[in-house]
């Protein structure tokens, strides 16, 4: 670079203008200056992420692409946490009995469940996740979980064999109001858009309606509809990118916004992070670097992060030694998200509201009315289609428009064969129509008081029986928490589901209840949570020798991860694998072929008592 200063300055210094080794000076000087904004922004970004490895998505992606894949097997199922023989075999036994009473109990359900499952990508995937993966093979062999429901009746769902289940699945969060609500949705729905069918590309008469009753609820200008709340976020993004001509999008560690990709950067997402700025939540170093960059479009808020802000969504998978935090704090988020506004307001950022889950679960209005704050652009779905799938956008004029008038060739498009559907509209007006009737709002009425009471009610009850299981709530969504390390907190969820509570995939980091649940149907899912817990206690699932840490449980979980990484290192019949000693094994171990070719032929099983089929969710 020297070189090329010198030789450029060289006609100026033969004309007596200057010197070479003056001009490299002042130049040197001038870039550094230069360079010192630049700097100081780029070190307040880096400061203004989360420590964890959900703010670091690059890092995140390259720690997830060393983590080894293992399977505990044999003794090592039941004592991966250094309990006594005598417990590991407690254990066991509970297990192989719980096995057997599944395999009766559920059986037309594991069966349809099993054909499905090798041509259902999705049920391989939910059915792989739903525990730790060291121990996911073993808790498919002998408590795989049914994926088919034929009934639902007010709070509950019933499987194949007629089990029936209070649902606290929340159906990934659409059931705000009950089952039957959105059975009389969908009903009526269908008798307002018979006449008219399927037809695309015109407007079914309620669309104007309900663009003005969103309007009302939005307090926006306008809406646009799409299929999903993955496509309302894309276009709520794409329009902030378009109408501020910056390219970087903010989102905050833990956060889901969908599946697309520049909302999802690190593990789940094969493309490395783009124009995506993930930072930490509730920090004054993050709302510094909005301040001072000039490149962010928008910022995305989900607001259910409140009950765990900077932590992704919590899930039984990642209950490796128990150390899940929950807590909800309104007054502090509400702050949070005001400075949020004031911050994007002052350097025309767009701040973006993701409605999507929460929406219309805290306030008939949503979050927006809920903690006092407006967005420039906000996205719905779930609920809001009445049962139907659905996203919407809802936004300030300025926002929403799609094209310039000065520049007819420069286009934000964004269309779909399926936006608008007759069916899903009139289902929405039906939706929102009913948002309004009295017998709805009263449902809102000391909605917060009365959710955060039924929790200290639950916790109660588990401290009396003695469970290390603690609920903590916003409002109608809860997650679990374990008040002691462990490696088998997972095990919970199948105690529950045996006791007839329905969860999702995720287990016990989610539990979503309808506003409209009873006193009555609380109180058992109270008891039938103690009895679960009793159960649980019983087999031998929390014991603890009171002096292991949670620190103690992940560098156990580390040591068998370095042995399967040495083990891969040393090939397929290095020392290190094998099933056959109680250790672990690894995918391509001649002990693991084994033990699959073993799961073809139930009698030919190692362990006794794991009769149910492993080819099941």
């Amino acid at each position: 670079m020297s070189s090329l200063l010198s030789s450029a300055w060289a006609p100026l210094a033969g004309l007596g203008l200057a010197t070479p080794s003056w001009a490299l000076t002042a130049v040197a000087a001038a870039a550094a200056l230069a360079l010192v904004p630049a700097a100081r922004r780029r070190w307040h970004l880096s400061r203004a992420k989360h420590r964890s490895l959900a703010g670091h998505s690059r890092m995140a992606k390259r720690v997830a692409g060393w983590v080894p894949g293992y399977r505990l097997e044999g003794p090592r199922v039941y004592d991966a946490d250094g309990a006594p023989p005598e417990v590991a075999a407690q254990r066991q036994a509970a297990l192989q009995a719980q096995a057997e009473r599944w395999r009766v109990r559920f059986a037309r359900t594991l069966a349809a469940t099993s054909q499905a499952r090798s041509g259902l990508s999705d049920l391989q995937f939910t059915g792989a996740y739903r525990v730790p993966f060291p121990f996911s093979d073993a808790l498919r062999q002998h408590l795989p979980v049914g994926a088919f429901v034929e009934h639902s009746d007010g709070f509950t769902v019933a499987d194949l064999d007629g089990n029936t289940f209070i649902d606290l699945t929340g159906s990934y969060g659409v059931n705000v109001f009950g089952q039957d609500f959105y059975k009389a949705c969908i009903e009526e729905a269908t008798r307002r858009a018979r006449p008219l069918g399927a037809v695309l590309g015109a407007y079914h008469p309620c669309v104007a309606d309900v663009v003005a009753r969103l309007q009302r609820i939005s307090g926006l200008e306008e809406v646009s509809f799409h299929m999903s709340g993955t496509e309302a976020v894309m276009q709520a993004v794409r329009l902030a990118r378009y109408h501020t001509g910056r390219r970087h999008l903010v989102r905050f560690a833990g956060a889901y916004h969908g599946w697309w990709e520049d909302v999802q950067p690190g593990p789940g997402n094969p493309m490395p992070p783009r124009e995506t700025y993930t930072l930490a939540e509730m920090s004054e170093r993050s709302l510094r670097v909005l301040r001072e960059r000039s490149d962010i479009a928008c910022v995305l808020v989900n607001p259910l992060q409140a009950l765990h802000p900077n932590k992704a969504a919590p899930g039984d998978s990642s209950l490796v030694d128990g150390s899940r935090r929950a807590g909800y704090d309104r007054a502090a988020y509400t702050r949070w998200l005001q400075q949020l506004r004031e911050v994007c307001t002052a350097r025309g950022i767009v701040l973006i509201f993701d409605e999507v889950f929460l929406g219309f679960r805290l306030d008939p209005r949503g979050a927006q009315a809920y903690f006092g704050v407006r967005a420039d652009l906000v996205t719905y779905g779930k609920t809001l289609g009445g049962g139907l799938p659905v996203g919407v956008l809802c936004g300030r004029h300025a926002l929403m428009k799609r094209y310039r008038e000065d520049r007819p060739a420069d286009l934000c498009f964004a269309r779909g064969t399926f936006n608008a559907h007759p069916y899903v509209m009139c289902a929405m007006q039906v939706f929102l129509e009913r948002l309004e009737s009295p017998e709805i709002c009263h449902h809102y009425v000391g909605l917060d008081e009365r959710f955060e009471d039924r929790a200290r009610r639950l916790n109660a009850a588990l401290q009396e029986a003695g469970a290390p299981v603690r609920a903590r709530a916003m409002s109608s969504v809860w997650t679990i928490e374990y008040t002691q390390p462990g490696r088998y907190h997972w095990m919970f969820q199948y105690h529950l589901r045996e006791q007839g509570l329905a969860l999702s995939w995720v287990g016990t980091g989610r539990l979503i209840f309808p506003l409209t649940m009873d006193e009555r149907t609380f109180d058992e899912v109270v008891r039938r949570f103690v009895r679960a817990a009793q159960t649980m206690q019983a087999a031998g699932w929390w014991w603890h020798d009171g002096q292991t840490t949670h620190a103690d449980l992940r560098r156990r979980v580390i040591g068998e991860m370095l042995t399967a990484w040495w083990a891969a290192r040393r090939g397929p019949r290095g020392p290190a694998q094998g099933a056959g000693d109680g250790r672990l094994s690894r995918p391509g171990d001649p002990a693991l072929q084994k033990t699959e070719a073993a799961r073809a032929d139930p009698a030919a099983r190692p362990e006794a008592g794991a009769a149910v089929p492993s080819s099941t969710a």
